[in-house]
């Protein structure tokens, strides 16, 4: 429930910057919690199943403040630069994961 409040509030600031109509503000935020609620269950069942994504996904975090850091000293980084090594580490996560499922399986057999 924290993270929940602490994302809420991040949707919060994030709605505040973009809307400018009061009824659209309180509707993102209601929607982005609601969303939140429903997934935190799966999400977090996933990542007691798999501990290595939630090193990918603070990674992810760590590279995201990185380059708003950089951003806020006027050095810009292309964002073409951050969505490729996002996704080629989720790709190669994904990749283990398989490997990972398939082992067990024939582990099993």
């Amino acid at each position: 429930m924290v993270l929940d409040l602490v994302f809420s509030i991040d949707s919060v600031i994030t709605a505040v910057g973009m809307a400018r109509h009061l009824p659209v503000m309180i509707a993102a935020v209601v929607i982005a919690m609601a969303i939140m609620l429903f997934a935190s269950g799966p999400v977090s069942a996933f990542i007691e199943r798999h501990p290595t994504t939630k090193m990918l996904a603070l990674n992810f975090l760590l590279l995201v403040g990185a380059a708003l850091i950089a951003d806020g000293m006027h050095f810009h980084i292309p964002r073409g630069y951050l969505y490729f090594a996002i996704a080629f580490s989720a790709g190669v996560e994904a990749l283990n994961l398989i490997a990972s499922r398939r082992r067990s399986v024939q582990a099993a057999l």
